[in-house]
């Protein structure tokens, strides 16, 4: 174990600017440069090299999906997902909802764990079913909306919970359903918050889009539910957003596996609707959901697809330019694989970070500690890929205790491997890790924001089986909790 005491910054040369144009499909992805490529020295300095684009897939580690962006009053951007459990299970498995901000739209910090179906009281008994959400802000009060089933028939008793909290990504405590939403196949709440203050709930599925206005509590109908006039072929996925006076609504269309996203405006957020057309193809996935936001003065559609996977029930967040035209209708957006650049400083890495060697861990299982290189005193713990094989941590430093940043530095000639995590006495499933191209390419890197206890009293552990992967070291970082 050793205290990371210095850090570099210097921009390394690859090939993002010949992929600034391709088009992503599930098909065609490459995965080099996703992952950011970061190296050690002998003098435990870690070289963290500026991204010029955020690369599409942006989050890679785990599956998220559903992506809501909001800007908040601390000048950064937020995207509130759902989380495509590894291995799934159709969509039943879908849970843990995560959080992740950015300053510069490039560089992505995982804020970790916000809700899951086990802290619902009123929620199914089986669990699952968290799928598409939502946020708002409010007179001091961050609002999260999601969808859940109230029984066992999961379809016929959705309802739309309710958490709150006073931080934007920590915290959050469920305060129950909103009475008179819900029923059949009515998902995917919206909130939108117009510029007088009223608040606008927007949701549904099954071909029905319906909205009402929200009291100033954010969690009652002040209104009747109206029937949403004017969309064609509306499926699911509502987003609603304001622009020069214009209110537009997108959505998800019925198009048969390969959704599109189509809008319609108005000059009223209840409408009625003038449908304006499709301005997101396909991505290659069966689904589509999204939200379109403004930061820094520029308009960005946030996405996901199946890129990674290929498997529509395991998807990945992506984010690339929307721009209108004078008239104010959408251009169809553009989907790439280099995403979007960059529009502030990149974040400075916190001074709380340890790191744990290869020989910190203690293996089993068929896993085994060896030289890095022959003759090299480095060490690494190689045979990952035999089922059952682990790796455990022990004596983890928590500093205070609550939210870290664990980090798994790796190499890889798989495409795509992946590693079980355990934190404690907590399952966070598959963790993905991207292809370096080559065993003894120690680039990769795979992250995830886990909840560790005060001191050095915490267990990690990686169980491989799931692909070849050469371990190198792990470090864990303090969050501002």
């Amino acid at each position: 174990m050793s205290k990371l005491t210095g850090w570099s910054s210097e921009t390394k040369s690859d090939d993002q600017a010949a992929t600034d144009e391709t088009i992503v499909t599930s098909d065609a992805l490459a995965t080099e440069d996703v992952e950011e490529e970061i190296s050690v020295t002998t003098e435990a300095v870690v070289e963290v090299p500026v991204k010029e684009t955020s690369m599409n897939p942006v989050i890679t580690s785990i599956f998220a999906a559903d992506p809501s962006a909001h800007v908040w009053e601390d000048g950064k951007i937020y995207i509130y997902a759902s989380h495509d459990m590894d291995p799934p299970r159709g969509c039943d498995l879908m849970d843990r909802y995560h959080v992740f901000s950015s300053e510069d739209m490039v560089n992505w910090i995982d804020e970790g764990e916000i809700l899951s179906s086990d802290q619902v009281t009123w929620g199914r008994p089986e669990g699952g079913f968290m799928w598409a959400p939502d946020a708002a802000y409010k007179n001091g009060t961050y609002y999260f909306y999601y969808p859940h089933p109230s029984g066992s028939d999961w379809n016929g008793t959705w309802k739309v919970g309710v958490a709150t909290s006073t931080k934007p990504a920590s915290d959050f405590t469920d305060q129950g359903y909103i009475e008179g939403l819900g029923g059949f196949a009515m998902i995917d709440p919206c909130v939108f918050v117009d510029d007088d203050g009223r608040a606008y709930m927007y949701y549904g599925g099954g071909s029905k889009c319906q909205a009402a206005e929200l009291n100033d509590d954010m969690m009652s109908l002040k209104t009747e539910l109206y029937d949403m006039v004017g969309l064609e072929d509306f499926h699911e996925a509502t987003w609603v957003f304001k622009r020069n006076g214009i209110y537009y609504l997108t959505y998800a269309d019925n198009n048969g596996g390969a959704n599109r996203m189509r809008y319609a405006i108005s000059d009223h957020p209840m409408g009625p609707w003038k449908y304006q057309g499709i301005f997101l193809e396909p991505t290659g996935c069966d689904t589509t959901h999204g939200s379109v936001v403004e930061y820094k003065d520029q308009w960005y559609l946030f996405y996901h697809n199946q890129a990674l996977s290929k498997q529509g029930n395991l998807r990945t967040l992506c984010i690339d330019y929307l721009y209108f035209n004078e008239d104010g209708t959408i251009k169809t957006v553009e989907q790439t694989r280099a995403g979007v650049k960059s529009v502030g400083p990149a974040p400075i890495p916190s001074e709380n970070i340890v790191k744990y060697d290869a020989m910190d861990g203690e293996v089993g299982g068929g896993a085994a500690i060896e030289a890095k290189e022959e003759g090299s005193d480095d060490m690494v713990v190689n045979n990952l890929h035999v089922t059952g094989s682990f790796c455990t941590f022990a004596n983890v430093d928590g500093f205070d205790g609550g939210r870290a940043t664990l980090r798994i530095y790796y190499a890889t000639g798989d495409e795509l491997a992946k590693l079980n995590l355990k934190v404690n006495d907590t399952d966070y499933t598959l963790l993905n890790c991207l292809t370096t191209w080559g065993w003894k390419e120690y680039t990769g890197c795979a992250y995830i924001t886990v909840v560790l206890n005060p001191g050095e009293t915490n267990t990690i552990t990686l169980t491989g089986g799931n692909g070849g992967i050469n371990l190198d070291y792990i470090t864990v970082e303090a969050l501002n909790n």
